[in-house]
């Protein structure tokens, strides 16, 4: 079985230029007395007007001499217009010769009449640019090139195709389309051409049309398009399937526990297809020693031991595999009395002590730094203090204050070694040495730095100042090499369009377990309809993603890794109303559409599945799934009236592979809780009033809310004198700490 179709009226398929046929080197046959019948004085005959012509001849000849019920057939059925153009064939081979020259074309034209029909084009041009052999006449085959009749063909079990690749491998997908003089072939990407593009990644589409893909990611995944060009209803799709090899933590590393006691290990894995997890103790597998006091929970993900005895010490290694490949990783436990002193105790940190699974939290009064399973103020660093070593304090008094206060608008984890934090009064960066708890140094920036971004890939934070509180002259700045303990400084980013005071914000994707190199961010310019393009590394620009077809200023972003897919929530127009967000993708750098009605401030869990998106006109907050192949979900409605300020996602502590999130209210005392698997619903309550909007400048999230990392089971979120811990496994409140005014700033920092 095979297909026919086609879609498309472009005949000229000897490479003819994009707007005129001038610089053929072919304009004029030596002909010798057939050149005055030629009426060579057309050199101006363009692409548009020959395309013209030729549609004229069709129309002309299937309204004269084709059956009315067949009109208008020949645009979009293949078989009507072979059978047409058949016809016309024979009209103009006059003396059934089986070849057409230019003596039968001149007397087409006197009895169609068609001596001007195509503006500067004649039907001399048929010869000039469709004889291919060079013989002077026009074959029957050549005549269906000139009128676009192709022969093609797909057979039916290949209309679609799915091709599976690994990560880092290249691709080559084959278009399946053939037949004899088959035109180019062409490729598209969510509508989208890839032909023209010049992409880094995909530039090489082969003498046969195919397309080759090299250095395959995850934003990869998804649907390719190919057809003949100029036959887009003969199409055949492919699906790119993308897997991951699974990546793997577990946590802790190694812990020491006394007899009786409960004892859990846990695993978490990140790969696609999503892994099968399994557990060795000592070698040997687990599952033969499950018990009531060991147990498997949360889908196989925690290893639990209850009433722990001597003979539970043991290294429990945790295996993750799928289809991509295996990793695996060790916990190791040791059960021993406490007066027994061995290396297993100087090792172990348990959970909330040393330096590392902390809270710190920027406030009037400087930095705290919070131990969370207990809510233990473990450090204060008050605005007196002086830096390590210089006689530089922590948060200089003003010349007309009369109280020594502190003043932050946005902090950062560098991988858990230093915290920097914006003081945009001072003009300044403040730079936190984790493993000492102190203050060490600071980073002289434009004025009235507000926010910050780390950067993983490139070990870069990314400053945003905006020279004064109205905003009236923004820059960005980059501080290189932010993990290493040297003496650092800042850089100027490349400014768009020699310009640097419209900078309104700045966008780059977040890092992941699985995806450890992020090569591009994107710049918002005040009330503009566009995306301005940068690359990470040189810090320089690349280019501009125009969304001006869709009215759109950028508000915010957000991004996931699985089909490379921006979600951007536009600012509302001149008349307040707002319009759905905009879905772009990140391999074409082009503008999908809407992604469908939904309208808000969008949020992406970290694995890249889940898309929530925070609408306050509707009081709506929105759940789309992102599927391992790319494909974005019809959104699940939760209504709220919240006003959510801020939202955070949390590992489930009872499913593997799923999220649960927390949201903070900016105007009201209470959290909401969504297992985003279920649409299951809970409000922790009583939370106290939140900093109001005026006393926070810095952006629109007054009370934020902050996860305590990957394994982490508690989360932070302040009101306006207090800060409040919550216990996510429990879905309750912890604790609160009082006198602690407007912390709306707060680092999460795991084990370094």
């Amino acid at each position: 079985m095979s297909d026919n179709g086609f879609g498309g009226t472009d005949g000229a398929r000897r490479a003819h230029p994009s707007s005129s046929f001038t610089t053929r080197s072919r304009n004029r046959h030596k002909l010798g007395s057939r050149t005055a019948i030629y009426h060579v004085t057309d050199d101006n005959c363009r692409l548009s007007d020959y395309r013209r012509l030729k549609n004229k001849v069709l129309d002309l000849h299937e309204k004269r001499y084709m059956a009315y019920s067949t009109h208008g057939r020949h645009r979009d059925d293949m078989g009507a217009r072979k059978q047409l153009v058949d016809v016309m064939f024979k009209r103009f081979d006059a003396d059934n010769g089986g070849r057409i020259d230019a003596s039968e074309i001149s007397q087409v034209i006197k009895q169609e009449g068609l001596s001007r029909e195509g503006g500067e084009c004649s039907l001399f041009d048929l010869l000039k640019y469709n004889d291919m052999n060079d013989d002077e006449h026009l074959t029957r085959e050549e005549f269906y090139t000139a009128f676009d009749v192709y022969q093609l063909s797909l057979p039916d079990d290949q209309k679609l195709s799915v091709t599976m690749a690994t990560v880092g491998q290249s691709v080559v997908l084959s278009c399946a389309i053939s037949g004899e003089h088959r035109p180019p072939i062409l490729w598209r990407r969510n509508q989208q051409y890839l032909n023209a593009l010049n992409l880094e990644d995909i530039n090489d589409f082969g003498d046969d049309g195919s397309l080759y893909i090299t250095k395959v990611t995850t934003s990869h995944m998804g649907n390719y398009t190919c057809h003949a060009e100029g036959y887009e209803r003969l199409h055949q799709v492919h699906t790119l399937q993308v897997n991951v090899p699974p990546v793997i933590r577990v946590y802790p590393e190694s812990q020491a526990r006394e007899p009786g006691v409960t004892a859990s290990l846990r695993c978490h894995a990140e790969g696609i297809p999503s892994p099968q997890l399994s557990w060795l103790k000592n070698g040997m597998d687990i599952t033969s020693k499950l018990s009531k006091q060991l147990t498997l929970q949360a889908n196989g993900s925690e290893v639990h031991i209850s009433n722990v005895h001597f003979e539970d010490t043991g290294a429990y290694t945790c295996i993750a595999k799928n289809a991509a490949g295996v990793d695996e990783d060790i916990s190791s436990l040791f059960v021993e009395d406490s007066a027994r002193k061995t290396l297993a105790n100087i090792l172990w940190r348990e959970e909330g002590l040393g330096i590392g699974n902390m809270f710190y939290v920027f406030y009037e009064d400087g930095i705290k730094v919070i131990q969370p399973v207990a809510c233990e103020i473990q450090r204060h660093i008050k605005p007196s203090e002086k830096l390590l070593a210089l006689e530089e304090e922590v948060c200089p008094r003003g010349a007309d204050e009369p109280v020594q206060r502190c003043l932050w608008s946005s902090a950062v984890n560098v991988r858990d070694k230093f915290i920097y934090a914006t003081q945009p009064t001072l003009d300044r960066v403040l730079i936190v040495d984790i493993h000492t708890q102190k203050a060490v140094q600071t980073v002289s920036t434009d004025p009235y730095p507000v926010k910050l971004h780390y950067d993983k890939s490139h070990d870069q934070v990314w400053v945003l100042s905006w020279g004064d509180m109205e905003r009236n002259f923004p820059t960005l700045q980059v501080i290189t090499q932010a993990s290493g303990r040297v003496a650092h400084h800042t850089l100027h980013t490349q400014p768009i369009g020699r310009r640097f005071d419209r900078v309104d914000d700045f966008f780059i994707p977040p890092s992941s377990l699985i995806i450890n190199h992020v090569r591009f961010g994107l710049i918002l310019h005040r009330n503009e309809p566009v995306l301005h393009k940068i690359d990470l590394e040189t810090t320089s620009y690349v280019k501009n993603i125009s969304l001006q077809d869709y009215g759109c200023i950028p508000k915010s972003m957000a991004h996931t890794h699985l089909g490379g897919y921006y979600f951007v929530s536009c600012k509302p127009d001149s008349t307040g109303a707002t319009q759905p967000q905009l879905i772009i993708d990140g391999v074409t750098d082009s503008v999908i559409g809407f992604n469908r009605d939904v309208a808000g401030t969008p949020y992406v869990s970290p694995d890249g599945h889940y898309l929530v998106t925070v609408d306050d006109s509707d009081g709506l907050m929105r759940i789309q799934t992102v599927s391992e192949r790319g494909e974005i979900s019809n959104p699940f409605d939760i209504h709220t009236n919240l006003h959510l300020s801020d939202v955070a996602f949390q590992r489930s502590f009872t499913e593997i592979h799923q999220y649960n999130i927390f949201g903070s209210s900016g105007r009201q005392t209470d959290v909401l809780f969504v297992e985003l698997s279920s649409g299951k619903v809970k409000m922790i309550k009583s939370l106290k009033e939140a900093t109001k909007s005026f006393e926070w400048p810095w952006n629109v999230k007054n009370r934020i809310m902050v996860s305590g990392g990957l394994f982490g089971q508690y989360l932070m979120t302040p009101s306006r004198e207090s800060l409040f811990i919550l216990d996510g496994r429990l879905n309750k409140l912890n604790c609160e700490i009082t006198d602690v005014l407007k912390g709306n700033v707060v680092v999460w920092v795991g084990e370094s």
